[in-house]
């Protein structure tokens, strides 16, 4: 059996991931773009030794800041693992829809056809791809990916088909206003928790890598150090792209795959757990 744990940040999927893991003796999968990344711990809301509480977990910190990972790496990587553990149950858990798309469904990459866009902006290569696919969760602000896409030789939405059977899609949810506060408060507490001295750690290390100048929580720090921005200016920041980012992944999971969501009881989370055991096992 595979169970896939998505949803946005900050609304219990890691507390899930690890129950249902002791429940049916499962390993742990992440499936989050920065959480591959090792030292990028506090940002990424990566989960820590203590919380894995010895269970199995795979595809987290498994490269360097300085090294590339795309997607096609993603979808090698968990095939390999999904093979390697199939009498196995498997949990794979995290926000980046289009990691689970790739590795579990028939999703092939196609070449890419070179186009200069030099002239465009972003905007207006946003607008192009927004024509093509309307629910796209490409950020406006990622180029590369806009021309990525663009240049791409199929841009016909053929939908893949799913390759593995028994798998179960948990998403988790919770009122919006509750979400946005909850993702406010860690913001507040990644900080605390030394965001700031971890950029520093791995400027000082590895210099400006693009993973830094990439992610949600990294970015922003970047620009304050930069300059750009003040400390109270780079958290609201960073506050106000999570709370944007976790519009567009619900948005992306709806469009994209038959999520079943759950509403979390963060006053008694066992209550969320017994709903999505009881799923799990009629289904």
């Amino acid at each position: 059996m595979i169970i896939c744990i998505v949803g946005p940040t900050g609304v219990g999927k890691t507390k899930l991931s690890i129950s249902l893991a002791k429940k049916y003796n499962a390993i742990v999968i992440g499936a989050d773009a920065t959480q591959i990344y090792q030292e990028l711990n506090i940002g990424s809301a990566k989960i820590s030794n203590e919380e894995k509480e010895e269970i199995p977990h795979y595809l987290i910190d498994i490269k360097k800041p300085t090294e590339d990972y795309s997607v096609s790496d993603y979808q090698k990587d968990l095939r390999c693992l999904l093979d390697k553990y199939k009498d196995r149950n498997i949990i794979i858990v995290g926000g980046t829809g289009l990691y689970l798309k790739a590795g579990l469904y028939d999703y092939r990459f196609t070449e890419l056809k070179k186009k200069d866009y030099s002239k465009y902006s972003n905007t207006e290569l946003y607008q192009m791809v927004k024509e093509i696919d309307n629910n796209t969760n490409i950020h406006i602000n990622n180029r590369r990916r806009l021309e990525n896409f663009l240049n791409r030789e199929n841009k016909e939405k053929v939908e893949p088909k799913l390759l593995y059977d028994n798998v179960k899609f948990i998403g988790l949810t919770t009122d919006r206003d509750v979400l946005y506060t909850r993702i406010n408060k860690r913001v507040d507490a990644m900080f605390d928790e030394g965001l700031l001295d971890e950029v520093k750690n791995i400027l000082d290390k590895y210099g400006r890598v693009r993973i830094l100048e990439s992610a949600i929580g990294y970015k922003e720090v970047i620009k304050y150090l930069d300059g750009y921005y003040t400390l109270e200016d780079a958290k609201e920041e960073i506050k106000k792209n999570s709370r944007h980012y976790a519009k567009r992944q619900y948005t992306w999971f709806n469009n994209q795959m038959n999520i079943k969501w759950f509403n979390t009881d963060f006053e008694n989370f066992n209550n969320t757990l017994k709903d999505v055991i009881d799923y799990i096992e009629i289904n």
